[in-house]
């Protein structure tokens, strides 16, 4: 009997202890579920910066603004952007062509009746005015740049050209002689074999240049080809507005001589023209 009693209350305290484990348990795993959820923290994914995506546009316009070695020029460009790599252009091109002996000069002198004397260039016997038309292509680097961002390319273009030549017109000194006294006369003359002599007397009796826009019908032309191969430098390169600066080279080659300056023993012309070029490149981008 005393057995059992002993059994009894043992078993009855083996059972007190397996039901207080049980809860701490419990009581442990609720703990451990309520800090985890409390300690978690949700992310959100992170926006895309679609603002600073650059914008594919399918058209660009612009014009160029070119000073080279020899001359000047001024251009419009049209071209349809292909893709994120290539556009190809055509372009317009209005310039002029110098020749690098060309000297300008004054006598300073200050005749009565005949006025000051004006700048001119000694030898010259050409204006050249270059109209030059082609089809480029615009290829950059590196892919799609953000804005802000600078995108390396090239450029390359091959086209027609025209050297259109306006005759320089220099104010001849003549003297005039009559019963009454001898005068002095100016005569806006072109280069010709029977005013050699005046026309490249550089101490003598050249006054001055007499300016572009005299005997402004007298024209002639000679055809020809071009090309150019520069560093492209754009700034937002896909962006609405076009901004850029290019360094290249610039070649005319035209069917014969193109006679800038009076040929002499010492001075001969030739039929091309290679020139270095700094270009700034402006305009915008559209689509249809």
């Amino acid at each position: 009997m005393r057995a059992i009693l002993v059994f009894g209350r043992f078993d009855g305290t083996m059972n007190l202890f397996w039901k207080n484990a049980v809860a701490v348990l419990l009581g442990l795993i609720f703990l451990s579920a309520s800090g985890t959820t409390i300690g978690q923290k949700v992310f959100q994914p992170k926006q895309l910066a679609t603002n600073s995506k650059g914008i594919l546009y399918k058209y660009e316009k612009a014009i160029d603004v070119r000073v080279h070695t020899n001359g000047y020029a001024v251009a419009f460009n049209w071209g349809k952007i292909q893709n994120y790599y290539t556009t190809r252009y055509y372009q317009l091109e209005l310039g002029f062509l110098k020749d690098a002996r060309e000297r300008r000069q004054n006598k300073n002198f200050n005749f009565i009746g005949l006025g000051s004397s004006s700048d001119f260039i000694f030898g010259k016997q050409n204006h050249v005015v270059a109209l030059r038309g082609g089809l480029g292509y615009k290829k950059y680097l590196s892919e799609k740049t953000k804005r802000r961002g600078v995108a390396v390319g090239y450029t390359w273009e091959v086209g027609p050209s025209l050297a259109l030549l306006k005759p320089y017109y220099l104010d001849l000194v003549y003297l005039i002689e009559s019963t009454e006294g001898n005068t002095f006369e100016l005569r806006s003359e072109k280069y010709t074999e029977e005013n050699a002599d005046k026309f490249l007397d550089r101490t003598g009796d050249i006054y001055g240049s007499s300016g572009f826009f005299t005997a402004f019908g007298d024209w002639d032309f000679i055809p020809g080809v071009q090309g150019k191969i520069a560093l492209h430098l754009s700034s937002g390169a896909f962006d609405k507005k076009v901004r850029a600066v290019e360094m290249g080279i610039l070649g005319d080659l035209f069917v014969k001589r193109v006679p800038v300056m009076v040929e002499t023993d010492a001075v001969s012309n030739k039929p091309f023209f290679i020139n270095v070029y700094m270009n700034i490149h402006f305009g915008f981008r559209s689509n249809p």
